[in-house]
């Protein structure tokens, strides 16, 4: 850690003080200078995220969320004691796939007679999946009609993704619970993952037929509940200790 950059800092700014031990001083400023470069960093990582996990919002949200990256890394090369790139990319992807799946799936499931949704969803349905075009707003739940769709979204909304976004939080945190926490809830993805494309391979006929990109949107799907396998191996080869309780 390069603690003379933080010493030198402090000297030109005339907050410093000069006694027998200037190592100790050095030190407190350069931990308190770390978390101010951390929380600021966080900040625009956080309105990123936000701003992608709504997907609508991603153009203006991925400049946001690689402007934080670079004032982390900045940080890093300088010898502040910020956290580690990899746990950032793994907690904020984490928390974005968790947000994505969100913000679609309870439009689908509580706004589904909205313009918006009903504009977005059928989009959606003619191009990708046309379980989301098949007998739209016709079931006692509106929303998508294909097969099993909606007991994948109340599972997911109400229990899976809120897990997700708490843990990956926490995670991001550097808390014990919250790296405990993401393996447990990446495993659950895994389980959504295997049943949610088994399910549409099932009802490949209705899903894939007549629309406008039925192999991509095979790719596409998969994409976006890919994220447990990218971050499991991570999470359990990690130091622990790197934790706090």
């Amino acid at each position: 850690m390069n603690f003379a950059k933080v010493a030198l800092s402090q000297g030109r700014n005339g907050s410093g003080s000069v006694n027998g031990d200037t190592e100790s001083v050095t030190y407190d400023d350069h931990m308190e200078e770390s978390r101010r470069i951390q929380k600021k960093a966080d900040r625009w990582l956080m309105v990123g995220a936000f701003c992608m996990g709504t997907l609508v919002l991603g153009v203006i949200g991925f400049p946001i969320f690689l402007y934080g990256l670079m004032i982390l890394r900045r940080a890093g090369r300088a010898g502040f004691s910020v956290r580690p790139l990899m746990v950032t990319l793994i907690g904020f992807l984490v928390f974005i796939d968790a947000a994505l799946n969100s913000f679609g799936w309870a439009l689908d499931l509580v706004a589904n007679h909205t313009l918006i949704d009903r504009t977005v969803t059928v989009a959606w349905g003619n191009f990708f999946d046309a379980g989301y075009f098949w007998h739209y707003n016709e079931l006692r739940i509106g929303g998508s009609g294909a097969p099993g769709e909606k007991s994948w979204e109340v599972a997911c909304i109400l229990v899976v993704f809120p897990m997700r976004m708490a843990a990956a939080y926490a995670f991001l945190q550097m808390k014990r619970w919250g790296h405990q926490w993401l393996i447990v809830t990446c495993w659950f993805g895994v389980v959504i993952w295997v049943g949610y494309t088994f399910n549409m391979t099932m009802y490949a006929d209705l899903r894939y037929t007549h629309i406008g990109f039925p192999v991509i949107a095979w790719w596409i799907y998969d994409i976006f509940y890919i994220t447990p396998f990218l971050a499991i191996p991570y999470l359990h080869t990690v130091n622990r200790e790197l934790f706090t309780d």
